[in-house]
């Protein structure tokens, strides 16, 4: 198992895998109503079934080459959150990265500092031209992560997703592999996933 340090308080980003369901239960349970204000995800992980069968899901994918997930841990080593390739397509270049936190990682920076990890491994690693980021046009704690990762706003499907009886717009955010490499420190060494 690897660990990728997300600076110099302590946090880490690790793989979630299935064997994990108890512990991504309980951080869905900590984070439930904050993350579903943004994320559908809690209404999907409900239960211990149902959290296995997500990171069972993601499993599949990694095996598959077609996505990932990696877990934020606290410098306590609690779960507060994860980052994601919701799809990784190599023959075409493209990716969609995604986020989410309990309240406890809140306001550390563990989500740009996870990202910027899992999409330098995306481009440096699995040869990934184009990283895309989805985000209702509502939620700004999720674009200021785009923003600050580099990203370009494409634009704006209107009225595209519907959640918890809402219709809400979505904004198409991304960063090229050419836009990657250009912003990247020249001395910054690349902390990835394993493959």
């Amino acid at each position: 198992m690897y660990a990728i340090p997300l600076g110099d308080d302590g946090a880490e980003l690790r793989p979630l895998e299935p064997w994990q369901a108890e512990e991504f239960l309980a951080h869905m349970d900590r984070g439930r109503e904050f993350i579903g204000a943004r994320n559908g995800l809690p209404d999907v992980v409900t239960d211990l079934e149902s959290s296995r069968a997500f990171l069972k899901l993601y499993a599949e994918k990694v095996a598959a080459d077609t996505g990932r997930i990696c877990g934020i841990w606290s410098a306590e080593g609690t779960l507060v959150g994860a980052v994601i390739l919701r799809t990784l397509n190599t023959a075409s270049g493209r990716a969609e990265a995604g986020c989410w936190l309990e309240p406890a990682g809140v306001g550390k920076g563990l989500v740009t500092r996870a990202a910027r990890a899992l999409i330098d491994w995306a481009i440096e690693v699995r040869g990934i031209r184009r990283v895309e980021w989805v985000v209702s046009s509502g939620n700004e704690p999720s674009i200021a992560v785009a923003r600050r990762l580099g990203m370009t706003r494409d634009g704006v499907l209107r009225e595209s997703y519907a959640y918890r009886g809402e219709v809400h717009d979505e904004e198409v955010w991304s960063v090229l592999a050419s836009e990657w490499r250009a912003a990247k420190p020249a001395d910054s060494a690349s902390a990835a996933p394993a493959s």
